[in-house]
């Protein structure tokens, strides 16, 4: 087992890594929808979800019973938001493909696999974030590169989707993909966000 989990006492690392480990499995499972969709897979993620609010709840519940943190209690809180939000957002990215009855893209696919890529960056940097701080770092910072490819990728997809609004169904037809692609671009967002509290925790703690 990782060196990180034999100190009992730092229960928060435990959770925000318990609850980053059920993110990327939601990750996994996004994209297996976005190549074969199908309601049970999405179900599953939406299990998963539930599963991470609880590791959530249950890491915020330490924090108001603890007096002293590994590190500040608002980046604590903060980085676990972020790691919540992520997951959150994958989750309605499939109710909107539901909703308005889109067919996942290429590019849906493609994002999706920088995303869970991404969340294995973070996921390493968690692992590391108290023994080994320089090296979260360097993971964060892999996240962060992986989220400007999906910024780019997010770009591209629009600018090929209004090539098709000559009359009003291409309309309506692309401004249902902007909202699933909205949905995909801010969990993108949130795992950078999540890469920032990270390399801030390690500047607040080194």
């Amino acid at each position: 087992m990782l060196k990180i989990f034999k100190k009992r006492r730092n229960i928060f690392v435990q959770k925000i890594h318990e609850q980053t480990t059920i993110t990327l499995e939601g990750m996994e499972i996004l994209l297996a929808y976005m190549n074969t969709p199908d309601n049970a897979l999405a179900e599953k993620l939406t299990a998963k979800e539930k599963e991470a609010d609880e590791a959530r709840r249950i890491l915020i519940d330490e924090l108001n019973r603890t007096f002293i943190t590994p590190f500040d209690r608002e980046d604590i809180f903060a980085l676990s938001r972020a790691i919540d939000d992520v997951l959150d957002y994958a989750d309605t990215t499939i109710t909107e493909i539901a909703i308005f009855k889109v067919k996942p893209s290429v590019y849906m696919a493609q994002i999706c696999t920088l995303l869970r890529d991404a969340t294995f960056e973070l996921l390493k940097a968690v692992e590391c974030l108290q023994e080994h701080p320089s090296v979260a770092v360097e993971h964060a910072n892999r996240a962060k590169k992986l989220e400007n490819k999906i910024e780019a990728v997010y770009r591209e997809a629009l600018a090929e989707m209004f090539k098709d609004t000559d009359d009003v169904k291409g309309v309506i037809k692309a401004m249902k993909m902007r909202e699933v692609y909205r949905h995909l671009s801010n969990a993108a967002d949130r795992g950078d966000e999540a890469a920032n509290f990270i390399s801030d925790i390690v500047v607040k703690t080194t």
